[in-house]
């Protein structure tokens, strides 16, 4: 017998369909001719979040006090090694040379409130590498201000006055983010990095069958720093997350979809999903779960970053702290100058993803001529022996073929011991664009050969791969929610990063777009005709991106999109419904179409 609805759910349920409509009739954008008139743009666009002027008034100076004075001016990280900015002083020594010394560090942008890990989507502006403190710093695409919010109430405030004054608004949660979504020109941010409650439980007892371990997560907790506090809990826990320490894991990560290390082993991020708590965009905190709001929960597990709602936390399943084994292995200059010896040695290696993803099994790597770093593979539940005996075929193969190369292997007593032994930092700092793959396992049965050839030409011609070999979907369940079908399929996934100069032309900017979108990305995309592409680590002009993104799940999710945001207050790129707007005058101009 189906379990009946409280009357408390219904109420919400009503509330939120007649607020929707309230906030559609009462928030109105301006008329087509005023917009026109002030923006200066085509007459089929209507320009929206373009200024925040409205900040300096009155009406901002009630706005700060109703997020308790955590509005800031939003400074570029690199200001105070500039006398100016604008007609604000910003020169401070110290914190210029504190910013000089942490510009290629991971932790410390995040930390930030708003700093990206890749400038290239601020403009590349204000880097802290002046030659005098008089040279000219600019804002470039940093947004305008930043709300540092504490509560869900500074949530709610920020939401409601970027709705109420047609404000452009990006939500922040670490600035991890390889596309630009965590950035915009003269846009408010709305920073949750402060929310860093966990809660472990080892019984679920919320709605659904599931009565495992679970953890809630605040919106600003990231990656290792979870990781640290699930091995502390008696006994170890772990949960699917990101390979990165520094991801945001209830942000974009979640509700991108999520792969991570164990996703071979457990599936994707979002499949682990059991509850959010969230403020919608007509100013709604909502609990949100399979019994309550189940669209919207279906959504958020994957339909997006930014989306469909601001996320407070998350609630997602945990499992027992398993042992691990490792193996890294390189290949590189130091080992063969003959490029066909090389590639021949990264063909040994990628052509049997199917081998690692059906082992549950998941491969870091990365790749460019003449170096191929692997650190590492992940064998959960293995041990050293189960897997050497894995890798072995692969060593054999190179030694038979005699191509040299270096290579370890080790086990570990748990995953965390592993993950912070194997695993390497990144850094920040980079100017690049990015493009990407999903290769599925019948890409690779059918055209390994011309997979490994177009992450070749993607590498001969400027391109650096981060590949991820994964296979959420290998002997699992069905998942209900919005991640792309192909994800079930998948063997292989690669990050291609492009280096651009930090003083590019618009010109140069242009021919690097092209090159990854038109050249290396129709190479990739003709390698695997059964692939697709993958929504937080993609190209922004990844040709139809709804199909590629989100498949067959893309129609629910535009006409959800439209149900719980039909104005438009959350926009990241590329993300369902942003067909309907347009970013014109080189960035500078949000607008909705007419």
């Amino acid at each position: 017998m189906k379990r009946p609805t409280s009357f408390n759910a219904n109420v919400l349920r009503l509330w939120a369909s007649v607020s929707l409509l309230l906030f559609t009739f009462y928030n109105l954008p301006l008329s087509n001719a005023q917009d026109t008139a002030e923006a200066d743009v085509d007459a089929t666009l209507a320009t929206a979040s373009i200024s925040i002027d409205s900040i300096t008034s009155r009406n901002g100076q009630w706005f700060n006090t109703t997020v308790s004075g955590n509005l800031q001016i939003a400074l570029p990280p690199g200001a105070p090694c500039y006398n100016n900015l604008g007609d604000l002083s910003t020169y401070d020594s110290a914190k210029c040379a504190d910013v000089k010394a942490n510009w290629s560090n991971e932790q410390w942008n995040t930390d930030h409130p708003i700093s990206n890990l890749w400038p290239y989507w601020t403009n590349d502006t204000c880097r802290p590498f002046p030659s005098s403190p008089s040279d000219t710093c600019t804002r470039g695409f940093y947004g305008n201000y930043v709300v540092l919010a504490k509560t869900r109430q500074h949530v709610k405030a920020t939401i409601d006055f970027a709705r109420l004054y047609n404000l452009r608004l990006v939500i922040r949660n670490t600035g991890h983010d390889f596309m630009g979504r965590s950035t915009g020109y003269g846009s408010l941010i709305l920073n949750t990095h402060s929310f860093k409650d966990v809660s472990f439980t080892k019984r679920y007892d919320g709605p659904g069958s599931y009565r495992g371990g679970a953890v809630t997560v605040g919106a600003g907790i990231q990656g290792r720093e979870l990781l640290r506090l699930a091995h502390a809990q008696d006994p170890p826990v772990v949960f699917v997350g990101g390979e990165c320490p520094t991801v945001g894991f209830a942000g974009g990560y979640i509700q991108g979809g999520g792969h991570g290390p164990l996703s071979s082993f457990y599936g994707m991020a979002a499949d682990q999903v059991l509850a959010f708590e969230v403020v919608t965009a007509s100013g709604l905190y909502l609990s949100v779960n399979e019994r309550l709001f189940p669209e919207l929960f279906w959504a958020l597990k994957g339909g997006g970053p930014s989306t469909f709602a601001a996320v407070l936390s998350v609630t997602v399943k945990t499992f027992p702290d398993l042992p691990a084994a490792a193996v890294g292995f390189d290949l590189n200059f130091t080992h063969t100058l003959d490029p066909n010896v090389y590639w021949k040695g990264v063909d040994a290696f990628h052509s049997r993803a199917n081998r690692w993803v059906e082992n549950k099994m998941f491969v870091y790597y990365e790749l460019m001529p003449f170096r191929l770093h692997i650190q590492p593979f992940v064998g959960p539940n293995m041990t050293k022996a189960q897997i050497d005996e894995v890798v072995k075929p692969m060593l054999d193969e190179l030694d038979a073929e005699g191509i040299p190369y270096s290579s370890w292997s080790k086990e570990y007593s748990s995953y965390y011991d592993l993950y912070l032994d194997a695993f390497e930092d990144e850094a920040s700092g980079m100017s690049a664009l990015i493009g990407g793959r999903l290769f599925t396992q019948k890409d690779m049965t059918e055209n390994a050969a011309g997979v490994n050839a177009a992450q070749r030409f993607a590498a001969e011609n400027g391109g650096f791969i981060i590949g991820h070999v994964v296979g959420p979907g290998v002997g699992m369940p069905s998942a209900d929610n919005a991640v792309n079908p192909k994800w079930r399929e998948a063997a292989s996934f690669s990050i291609m990063s492009y280096t651009i100069e930090g003083n590019a032309t618009l010109q140069d900017k242009a021919a690097a777009q092209n090159l990854v979108t038109n050249v290396i990305g129709q190479k990739l995309r003709d390698a695997s005709p059964n692939g697709a592409a993958y929504v937080n680590e993609g190209d922004l002009e990844e040709p139809n991106w709804q199909q590629a993104y989100w498949g067959s799940n893309y129609r629910r999710l535009y006409f959800l999109k439209k149900l719980w945001d039909p104005l438009g207050v959350f926009y990241a790129r590329t993300t369902p419904g942003t067909e309907d707007w347009e970013v014109i005058d080189n960035g500078t101009r949000l607008c909705k179409k007419l």
